[in-house]
């Protein structure tokens, strides 16, 4: 049987594939936060028909090996993690992280199960929790002692022990000594310092929005709503905050778009349908030739 026969086949499979994450690429052109995939070929296993020789003293020269390929395979699927543009909403609960750094999800209230995000679109419960879309609690650095809170603001007041992030949340009142406050405002700052001004006037340290980066940001693992989980590629989660070294800044009111670019998207896709329908002919002439050799017996 003709080699080029399963050549096209392996051609037309991982075209496929290409075109599989070209389509999803272009279906999240307008997903926030997302980042594009791009597939990467590889030539599989070829053939030795006869091996390299070297020359020979007083006679022949040397004479190069001669080989058949039989096909391709898909070498890679990677996740380009280059900034996408930010877009600004102006909602207080939007943000766009600028530079590296993913925020913090949880499933659980113990923060057992941290997932990772570009995602900053966040909401508030009816409780005052920080949660994205999908319910999700963002995870932070929280007031050392629990429901105490000092005015003026000061970033010791929060406990940054490695391994102590915490669902943040937004309350609607305080106590503060016999006092209760009512929340009458707030706001984050560019190093996602949680602000809270109540109605006694003052500014209170409600909590710091986490970041986590990792040595090797493009071996995490897509968990599905703009969510990311480590892999034992990307390395451990390293949680700090914004504005700190290797983190990027927190830009309140902005989201970040897509990455994908569509001018490279439809150039691909012309050229992966191109490829698919070559490697198609392939095996239509393959066919074609065997037929003649069948045809021989007539």
């Amino acid at each position: 049987m003709l080699r080029s026969l399963y050549a096209g086949v392996s051609g037309m499979r991982n075209n496929q594939t290409k075109m599989d994450t070209i389509g999803n690429n272009i279906a999240n052109v307008g997903t926030t936060g997302f980042k594009s995939g791009r597939v990467k070929f590889q030539d599989m296993l070829s053939q030795t028909l006869s091996n390299a020789q070297a020359p020979t003293q007083n006679t022949l020269g040397g004479i190069n090996g001669q080989q058949v390929g039989l096909g391709v395979k898909t070498g890679a699927i990677d996740t380009i993690m280059t900034d996408g543009a930010m877009q600004p909403t102006n909602r207080d609960l939007d943000f766009a992280i600028e530079g590296n750094g993913f925020f913090v999800v949880s499933q659980d209230k113990n923060a057992d199960m941290k997932l990772y995000t570009r995602d900053g679109a966040f909401y508030r419960d009816y409780e005052g929790n920080l949660v994205n879309a999908g319910g999700y609690r963002v995870l932070g650095y929280v007031p050392q002692t629990a429901n105490v809170y000092k005015s003026p603001v000061s970033d010791l007041d929060l406990n940054k022990n490695i391994g102590a992030e915490a669902p943040l949340s937004i309350p609607n009142s305080i106590t503060v000594g016999v006092d209760e406050l009512s929340l009458e405002s707030f706001s984050i700052d560019g190093s996602g310092q949680i602000i809270g001004v109540f109605d006694d006037g003052n500014p209170y340290l409600l909590g710091q929005l986490a970041l986590s980066k990792f040595n090797n940001a493009e071996g995490l693992e897509k968990a599905g709503n703009n969510n990311y989980s480590a892999s034992s590629n990307s390395g451990p989660a390293q949680i700090g905050s914004a504005n700190s070294e290797g983190y990027g800044t927190i830009r309140q009111g902005t989201l970040e778009m897509s990455n994908v670019d569509l001018a490279n998207e439809f150039t691909e896709m012309i050229v992966t349908s191109r490829s698919y329908q070559a490697n198609s002919r392939t095996i239509t002439t393959s066919d074609e030739m065997l037929q003649e050799l069948i045809n021989l017996k007539r």
